[in-house]
């Protein structure tokens, strides 16, 4: 055996036995924290953490998946949930004024299939956006529900007056869905909440029996920008008994982690310039726990969910990629 061939046999034992020693360090259940830097313009950014609260970057917070699709190929908004048979599922904004979403799966989070754009708005042609899509898996149906924030000018009167300007229109969102099998075929788009007022970065957990959703209040005049919930008997609505603010003011990217007994919802405040968290056991009663959590410098927008052990040491031990 030559030299060489022997230097690769002893890089692959140490490979071997670095994932094992990971795997034993590690609990059975992990947590992972999609994110993404910037203005979306590199990728997929990942963190791990095995107890909610510090969470440390994978890969030297470096991307997993660069963005292909979309006229600006951008990666913001990363959500992943995990189906039933294993397989990861992400939707992202693709763009700031996309008629897409982008959508692309993996069986590890290391090796992604060929990046897609989904034409959640194309049917609209005066939609200005597609933002911040969330997916989640429907248990009952067993379907995938995919829902996002789009303005359409001029489609609610309700606050028409109140919101953010943005080349000469007023953003007044909605949040709309559709519902796919297979990533083949999707349900036509509807509306799937209307508060009454603009809403975005909406994301859901199961809590009691029901479906809670965490959405932001997008109204500007007077200011609110800042997290509520309603909920529902249904996972498609409709949402009602909307709660009070649950944050400060001038967040945005709520994402709901259930760790141990507690439920921690993270939120961007992009002001200051880092994420806050709250946490609560029934989702009613919060408790600011900001100053307990520690994320990478620069997180922005994403998705916190548990995995096994194995996914995040392979995590661990495998470089970033950015393969379509």
């Amino acid at each position: 055996m030559s030299i060489w061939r022997r230097v690769g046999w002893v890089a692959l034992v140490m490979s071997l036995a670095a994932t094992a020693r990971a795997e034993v360090d590690l609990p059975p259940k992990c947590y992972l924290f999609t994110s993404f830097r910037g203005n979306g313009e590199d990728g997929l950014h990942l963190a791990y953490s095995t107890d909610g609260l510090k969470w440390t970057a994978l890969a030297g917070d470096h991307s997993f998946l660069a963005p292909k699709v979309g006229p600006d190929k951008l990666m913001r908004d990363p959500c992943i949930v995990q189906g039933p048979d294993g397989i990861f599922h992400m939707v992202w904004t693709s763009g700031w004024w996309d008629h897409v979403i982008g959508y692309a799966s993996s069986k590890d989070l290391i090796h992604w299939s060929e990046q897609k754009a989904i034409p959640v708005m194309e049917h609209e042609q005066a939609a200005r956006n597609s933002w911040a899509p969330e997916i989640v898996y429907d248990d009952a149906k067993q379907q995938f529900l995919i829902f996002w924030a789009t303005t359409i000018p001029g489609r609610f009167k309700e606050g028409e007056d109140a919101g953010d300007v943005a080349s000469g229109t007023v953003l007044n969102h909605r949040i709309y869905s559709t519902t796919t099998k297979d990533f083949q075929t999707f349900t036509p788009t509807k509306v799937f909440f209307n508060p009454g007022f603009s809403v975005i970065d909406a994301t859901m957990v199961r809590h009691g029996g029901k479906f809670w959703l965490v959405f932001k209040d997008e109204t500007l005049k007077p200011v609110k920008k800042h997290l509520q919930t309603a909920v529902a008997d249904n996972i498609e609505g409709p949402f009602t008994d909307l709660s009070a603010a649950f944050t400060p003011d001038w967040v945005e990217g709520p994402t709901v982690l259930k760790a141990g007994d507690s439920y921690i919802c993270y939120f961007d405040m992009y002001r200051a310039h880092k994420y806050g968290a709250m946490q609560s056991r029934d989702l009613k009663t919060w408790e600011d726990i900001t100053s307990k959590i520690s994320l990478p410098n620069g997180m922005r927008h994403g998705t916190a969910l548990e995995v096994s052990r194995e996914i995040v040491a392979a995590l661990l031990n495998a470089k970033p990629t950015t393969n379509p």
